[in-house]
């Protein structure tokens, strides 16, 4: 899940703005998680689909 839909416990804005120190500690964390936690769905399903593309092509040539 990505962050920009989590939704403040503490102050009820999502925690992408980090209106207060839990939305900010949140956010970092989250950011932190791993080198694909900021990207969207759409975005790595774009890339999975490149990648798929390339190794097809890399196949057929073989």
């Amino acid at each position: 899940m990505t962050y920009d839909r989590l939704v403040c416990a503490n102050c009820a804005a999502p925690v992408s703005q980090g209106r207060c120190p839990v939305c900010r500690a949140n956010r970092e964390r989250l950011q932190q998680e791993g080198p694909f936690a900021g990207l969207n769905p759409v975005t790595l399903i774009a890339l999975l689909v490149a990648l798929v593309a390339a190794l097809a092509l890399v196949a057929r040539t073989a």
